[in-house]
């Protein structure tokens, strides 16, 4: 459909009736296969009339006026997508917590019967994934109030923001779990291998169960899911290697294999809370999202769309899992404006999944420095819509 439209555009601004013509005559196959009647009606009536060299002005508007509410139509089937997808989260987190707190119970109940300092101090671990988890759940759902005067995106951030905190977390927690390992190396401490390994066993059940509700269908994408993922599997992981310690106790008595094993599971939960802390930060920080490439956008808008000359001020920037754009472009003065806006977004939606964008059109080279890179390095990530000194003709447009 947007290359036909795209293809439309293009033979109409330059009034090349028969291109006009064949464009409308695929564009009604488009339609067709979309199920609409009307716009394959439209398109051929739109293709006969370019033939027949007559007025298309009046087909050409109701057209594109049914093209903009079929599109309307798709972003709002995503908009309710989305929503879809932070039920999903919030079933699962709440799943998760659930599964956490009850053993966290189980723990404290079997540490308190038997004695067992070390079950104890797991519990304590089991205790901060749970309010890691709670912490989880309450971001999303406060992300999922609507937008409102004073927060005009929502709370969508406070799930980053959750996911930020939960990996400095993730960090103090490692931090104490080396510190204790190397305080056992030097003081080591009598370990009961067959409680030990059955407590083991029992939080590595307990602990798959919540990863798997976490981790299964979240596409790796909300970072705040990802977050309280990475808390339980710290614990999964934790959970392995106190049963490989508890068997070699058992067999041989050798107590430093248990410090061993948890610096080797803290480097593995280091190396993912890092990863988790940069791409939080990255966020709140209003960088671009990692994902797409600001250098080949600009490229790619200047030489996928023939009227676009130049683009600049280029700001991208992520509110939960939403990318943002805001940019100006230099173009050749249009045949029709609202159609080469229509072309320059829906190839922003093609192509970079970049749903939400502000286009502001300028029929004038750009004056400055910045504008020689595309990108105004002095400005901030968010661009503010404050008031510009246009030439007349300019236009803005979102």
């Amino acid at each position: 459909m947007s290359q036909d439209l795209a293809r439309l555009t293009t033979a109409r601004e330059q009034s090349d009736l028969d291109g006009l013509a064949e464009a409308a005559h695929r564009m009604k196959g488009s339609w067709l296969l979309v199920g609409l009647e009307e716009g394959a009606q439209l398109s051929q009536q739109l293709a006969e009339q370019a033939k027949q060299h007559q007025d298309t002005s009046e087909t050409w508007r109701l057209l594109i006026s049914l093209t903009n509410r079929l599109l309307k139509n798709w972003i709002l089937m995503a908009h309710t997508h989305t929503h879809s997808g932070q039920d999903s989260n919030r079933t699962r987190l709440a799943a998760a917590f659930g599964v956490t707190t009850l053993f966290m119970v189980a723990e404290v109940i079997g540490g308190w019967l038997s004695g067992s300092l070390a079950l104890l101090a797991d519990a304590g671990h089991m205790l901060t994934d749970a309010a890691a988890l709670l912490m989880a759940l309450l971001a999303v759902q406060f992300a999922r109030r609507k937008p409102n005067a004073h927060h005009t995106f929502g709370l969508l951030r406070l799930t980053t923001l959750a996911a930020f905190v939960n990996a400095l977390a993730l960090l103090a927690i490692t931090a104490l779990i080396v510190w204790e390992a190397l305080h056992r190396f030097a003081d080591p401490q009598p370990v009961t291998g067959g409680l030990m390994l059955g407590i083991a066993i029992a939080g590595l059940l307990a602990n798959t169960l919540s990863f798997w509700l976490l981790h299964h269908g979240s596409g790796e994408k909300n970072l705040n899911v990802r977050a309280a993922a990475l808390h339980v599997m710290g614990d999964l992981l934790g959970s392995v290697g106190a049963i490989v310690a508890a068997v070699i106790i058992m067999l041989t008595g050798w107590t430093p294999i248990d410090p061993i094993l948890s610096l080797l599971v803290s480097l593995l939960v280091l190396r993912s809370a890092w990863a988790l802390l940069r791409e939080s930060l990255q966020e709140l920080l209003e960088g671009a999202p990692r994902s797409l490439d600001v250098t080949r956008l600009i490229r790619d808008l200047t030489l996928n769309i023939a009227e676009v000359r130049n683009v600049h001020h280029v700001h991208l920037w992520q509110v939960g899992e939403k990318p943002l754009l805001a940019l100006h472009v230099q173009v050749i003065p249009p045949y029709d404006h609202d159609a080469l806006l229509h072309r320059i977004h829906d190839y922003l939606q093609q192509h970079y999944q970049i749903a939400h964008a502000t286009v502001q059109m300028e029929y004038k080279p750009c004056a400055g420095a910045e504008c020689e890179l595309g990108i105004n390095s002095g400005s901030a990530a968010v661009h503010h819509h404050h008031d510009h000194s246009h030439a007349p003709g300019e236009h803005r447009a979102h």
